[in-house]
């Protein structure tokens, strides 16, 4: 059995090459120099203002002096005040209520100070994330998770402050915590609801698998901190509910140009009607608890978990660039299994493009980043099947060793 054994291990040794190296300075350098120009920062008021993090800063002066962080007029007045272009709309949080106790403690501190400690906290959330998942699979010796990163809708969530990398933070903890502390998984889940939107796919596996396996302590965590969360406001601001259910009804979210697959699919097909922007999100369900009931016995959040992610994000109906930090944990478990080093290389690539339609000057709002979402997937399909095939190959090499040593 020895010289099996040891073909197996041989055969199943990963093989890193050049562009591993090259992968992890470009994506450390990348991350290095984006987290420089988040540090420089604090020395503009004006960038801070120019930032999406002033509508969050602006939320929390808002209630500290238990004013309506919903009332337009006096937002703006805060935000032209903090720097924010006069050619930009008013901004209003559009997250549910229990996300204003994120908000809540800038309204404490000056915009430079509340700006340097959101920035520090983002980096650390994105830098905690990559390193727990870098562990969740085990360790490798190469330095894939760093793809993670150096992801650029990662990236530009950092330089502008948005809460993405927060969203990222919560579904990490949860795949990384739902066998060990099935109740702080589900407490976790508390940061994914800062965009629920985006989980509605997840969500309903989420939910077949806790009837399935009863996993039923990942409820009581999610209940425990939704909870809390939804007293803590209500004791800070009682009106914040009524408030933004009547901001919500006349937001307009649906007649924005938001580059995404279900909002560009209703406007092509028919504009005023509004049940086509959620059929894809829908048949994402469908699809996806269909997914999950053939493994429902075998189920694996860290292993199995990849394209449901990746559909959800893709079928969500609505969602931004920087929403797609909700993908790192998808693609660093692929860029760790997949052997290809050209899959690699593309992955690397297609941040660089985003990042250099950013610099050329494309607003996010631009359909020219319709393409990446779709391409996650498209990528993570390659790389699975990259390493299906390799582990086809070692179970062959096993095969053929055992018989040349029977």
């Amino acid at each position: 059995m020895q010289p099996v054994e040891s073909a197996r291990r041989q055969a199943s040794k990963p093989r890193y090459g050049i562009a591993d190296q090259a992968i992890a300075i470009v994506s450390g350098l990348s991350f290095a120099l984006a987290a420089i120009t988040v540090c420089t920062i604090p020395f503009s008021n004006s960038i801070y203002g120019a930032r999406d993090f002033v509508v969050y800063w602006a939320t929390g002066q808002q209630l500290v002096h238990h004013a309506n962080p919903y009332d337009a007029a006096t937002m703006m007045q805060i935000e032209r005040a903090a720097g924010l272009s006069t050619a930009s709309a008013v901004g209003l949080m559009r997250n549910p209520p229990w996300t204003l106790l994120l908000t809540l403690p800038l309204g404490f501190t000056g915009l430079r100070v509340a700006g340097s400690l959101w920035s520090l906290a983002l980096m650390a959330s994105l830098l905690a994330s990559v390193y727990w998942l870098w562990q969740l699979y085990g360790r490798p010796d190469n330095k894939r998770h760093w793809l993670g990163a150096a992801f650029a809708p990662a990236i530009i969530c950092l330089l502008i402050g948005q809460t993405g990398i927060f969203v990222l933070l919560g579904y990490t903890l949860f795949l990384r915590l739902n066998r060990t502390h099935p109740f702080w998984a589900g407490a976790a889940l508390w940061f994914c609801a800062i965009k629920p939107h985006l989980f509605l796919v997840v969500g309903v596996v989420i939910l077949a698998w806790v009837l399935v396996s009863k996993s039923y302590k990942i409820i009581a965590g999610a209940a425990a901190a939704m909870s809390a969360s939804c007293l803590l406001v209500y004791a800070v601001d009682p009106s914040a509910w009524a408030s933004y259910i009547a901001t919500m009804r006349n937001a307009g979210i649906n007649q924005e140009a938001i580059p995404c697959f279900n909002i560009v699919l209703r406007q092509w097909l028919s504009p005023q009607t509004l049940l086509l922007q959620y059929l894809p999100t829908v048949l994402g369900c469908a699809w996806a608890v269909g997914y999950y009931w053939k493994r429902r016995l075998t189920w694996d959040w860290a292993q199995d978990s990849a394209p449901v992610t990746l559909v959800s994000l893709l079928f969500a109906p609505y969602s931004w660039i920087t929403d797609q930090a909700m993908v790192v944990p998808a693609l660093v478990a692929s860029a760790i299994r997949t052997r290809s080093q050209i899959l690699l290389v593309a992955l690397a690539a297609a941040s660089l493009v985003i990042e250099a339609e950013l610099l050329s000057g494309i607003v996010l709002a631009s359909n020219l980043y319709l393409w990446t979402a779709p391409a996650w997937l498209a990528w993570y399909l390659l790389a699975n099947k990259s390493a299906d095939q390799l582990m086809h190959e070692n179970d062959q090499a096993v095969s053929v060793s055992g018989l040349d040593n029977a």
